[in-house]
């Protein structure tokens, strides 16, 4: 069993019968979809899920995992995801699946927040990672040209040759932000770049997880969070 199966399998132990579940998307959140539909099979686990991404939904339906709409669920029980970087602060970075936007409403919508990763994805500092950034495709140009005047690096993410789209068709900048005027102000570096016209969402996740669920060569580590905001 690799780290990032060993860190969703441990993560859908904490989901228990009745509950509305956030699903993440990613390599990680593979597994953990994967272990839910395992139990909904073995166990009789009765769960309905709201998804973050096309990805997910397709994964879950083949499983059999029963499905709500995001507008038809407005308060989740838990949500267990993927993260990119996460610092011993608790501040994450999420985007690099291209579902940030999408993942950060349905974490906002849960009353206990998990994310799950292989040991790699705990730094000291996060940056080295980027920050993905959702725009809107009409005039994101704009947004490039004052990320750059603020010391930003920027880069639009492209896939197969083409301009990558998220599911819901905007495009994902891909942002290096270590040599700002911000330093490591994440706050004032997230209030900044959601305040550009035709932002929609940044890739940061400021303390806003429960408990990280880490897994590597010396099996799985679970950190909770004791000071979340």
């Amino acid at each position: 069993m690799n780290a990032k199966q060993m860190a969703g399998y441990e993560a859908a132990k904490y989901v228990k019968d009745g509950m509305l579940v956030g699903i993440g998307t990613g390599s990680t959140a593979y597994y953990l979809i994967e272990k839910l539909g395992q139990r909904m099979k073995e166990e009789g686990l009765h769960i309905q899920c709201v998804s973050t991404s096309d990805a997910s939904t397709e994964q879950a339906k083949s499983l059999g995992i029963p499905l709500l709409d995001t507008n038809d669920a407005p308060v989740l029980d838990i949500c267990i995801d993927g993260v990119d970087e996460v610092d011993p602060a608790f501040n994450g970075i999420k985007g690099g699946g291209g579902a940030l936007f999408r993942e950060k409403i349905v974490a906002m919508s849960a009353k206990y927040n998990i994310w799950i990763c292989d040991d790699s994805k705990r730094v000291e500092t996060i940056g080295a990672f980027g920050l993905p950034i959702e725009v809107l495709p009409f005039g994101y140009k704009h947004v490039v040209r004052k990320l750059e005047e603020a010391g930003f690096t920027s880069r639009l993410r492209m896939k197969d040759g083409a301009i990558y789209e998220t599911n819901n068709h905007n495009y994902i900048l891909d942002t290096g932000y270590t040599n700002t005027r911000f330093g490591t102000d994440y706050k004032a570096m997230e209030a900044f770049v959601s305040g550009l016209l035709g932002v929609l969402e940044t890739g940061f996740f400021l303390n806003t997880t429960d408990l990280i669920i880490s897994a590597g060569e010396n099996g799985v580590t679970t950190i909770e969070n004791k000071n979340k905001a």
